[in-house]
């Protein structure tokens, strides 16, 4: 058994593809999931599973979402070790007047190839930065995500792969999610 953290791309915004958390609680539960947690109404769910497969676990989420609510979400992935080397590894923590709230990650569904990641070597969009590390991608963007062309549809195109973006916080907070679950499933 094992912990990790669901992460949905595109549920619940605008009023499209509308998933009660109770739902998908539900949903995770009849995938013979334990300890299922989510966090706020975005499709963030930690919890734990006996699983091997990864590319299976997310096949598994999406069909069920598929045949629940008639709609396909892309599902990613992480387990807690991948979750912990992530908050603990930003690489813009270590500059000077980066202003936290500004931070954010880009979750990536797979390792993106070297020459799509060569594409963007030189991509500049004024203050806005980003680094990919592996599969995930830290963002910073001091004038604010929602006026950034740094967006999910951008590294998507780009790196040819699915994305989800979550803020800093919401990153930590997960995190601390994901640790605590796992602590429970080694004291029980």
């Amino acid at each position: 058994m094992k912990t990790y953290l669901a992460i949905l791309r595109g549920i619940n915004v605008n009023g499209q593809k509308k998933i009660p958390m109770a739902g998908l609680k539900s949903l995770f539960e009849d995938l013979n999931c334990t300890q299922v947690k989510t966090y706020i109404q975005s499709g963030n769910i930690v919890f734990n599973q006996e699983v091997g497969n990864q590319e299976e676990q997310i096949r598994q989420i999406e069909k069920k979402i598929v045949d629940a609510y008639s709609f396909q979400v892309p599902v990613l992935i992480r387990s807690q070790p991948e979750l912990a080397e992530i908050a603990q590894n930003n690489p813009f923590l270590k500059e000077k007047d980066i202003e936290i709230d500004k931070l954010h990650v880009t979750f990536l569904a797979d390792i993106p190839s070297e020459s799509n990641r060569d594409k963007l070597k030189n991509v500049t969009f004024g203050s806005d930065r980003f680094i990919i590390v592996g599969k995930d991608v830290y963002v910073y963007c001091p004038g604010g995500y929602g006026n950034t062309k740094l967006s999910n549809t951008f590294f998507e195109n780009k790196l040819k792969v699915t994305a989800t973006t979550r803020n800093w916080r919401t990153v930590n907070e997960l995190y601390k999610m994901v640790e605590s679950t796992a602590k429970e499933r080694l004291n029980s």
